[in-house]
């Protein structure tokens, strides 16, 4: 028990600017295994966006409150996974060989793809938080932070690590997981789709992992793989299109 502690605050302390005990470290070994609480981390990021909405929610607009819930998520996260999604938009949109879309991935330099990436990424997450009823708003951001870092954790057991230094930071979280810490992974994930009453809001896991698989091929095919970067994209881009789909469900099928 007390090592699977030390996994998870492992975990939240590398993906998160939330304070953990002094005793957490970043060992290679823990940050590895810590995979499978990618989606508990994203509840407790998920939660953090729902508090701030609800709180200003009394004094603000609704619109105000969404852009205050995405800004303390971010925050929260000091922007890990957006800084992941702009790298391989700048990657995949400026280079043509895998070392060059490695090369330019690895660079801390924001560029044109990035930038236009992370606007229009932001803006539909906006929009889309916006369209849904506002009671439901806050069980939306923890669902969408969990399950899209489950998504995430599927890339990483899909497709092998491939960036070639050992001084990669992120490659202790990006290697191959077990079946074991995937399922975890999914247990986690999955569970805040539980607060909501009508089980439609499950078919959002389709859109979502179609997504992913979508990103996946991409990856594939250009460098053989997947890095931290690459699964930061597909959380990212899961996470819209959990919140895309379940504007569509409300509209349609709610």
């Amino acid at each position: 028990m007390k090592k699977e502690i030390h996994i998870f605050f492992t975990a939240l302390m590398f993906f998160t600017r939330i304070p953990c005990p002094k005793w957490v470290s970043h060992d290679p070994e823990y940050l590895h295994l810590s995979s499978k609480y990618f989606p508990l981390v994203g509840i407790i990021v998920g939660s953090i966006g729902a508090i701030v909405f609800y709180g200003a929610s009394f004094i603000f607009s609704v619109e105000i409150s969404v852009i205050l819930s995405m800004f303390s998520t971010i925050y929260a996260t000091g922007a890990f996974h957006e800084d992941g999604f702009a790298d391989v938009c700048d990657g995949f949109g400026g280079g043509w060989t895998k070392d060059k879309i490695l090369l330019i991935m690895k660079d801390s330099r924001l560029g044109t793809y990035g930038t236009i990436g992370l606007l229009l990424m932001l803006s539909i997450k906006f929009a889309a938080l916006r369209e849904i009823e506002t009671y439901y708003i806050p069980f939306l951001l923890i669902s969408g932070h969990a399950l899209s870092r489950f998504i995430a954790t599927t890339l990483i057991f899909t497709h092998p690590y491939v960036r070639d230094t050992e001084n990669s930071k992120a490659k202790p979280a990006a290697k191959s997981m077990s079946i074991h810490s995937l399922l975890v992974s999914g247990i986690f994930g999955i569970a805040p789709l539980f607060f909501f009453k009508n089980p439609m809001i499950f078919l959002t896991l389709i859109p979502m992992y179609l997504s992913k698989m979508f990103l996946a091929a991409k990856f594939k095919k250009w460098i053989g793989g997947q890095t931290g970067d690459c699964a930061g994209a597909v959380q990212q881009l899961s996470e819209i299109v959990f919140y895309l789909t379940s504007v569509a469900l409300w509209k349609f099928i709610w």
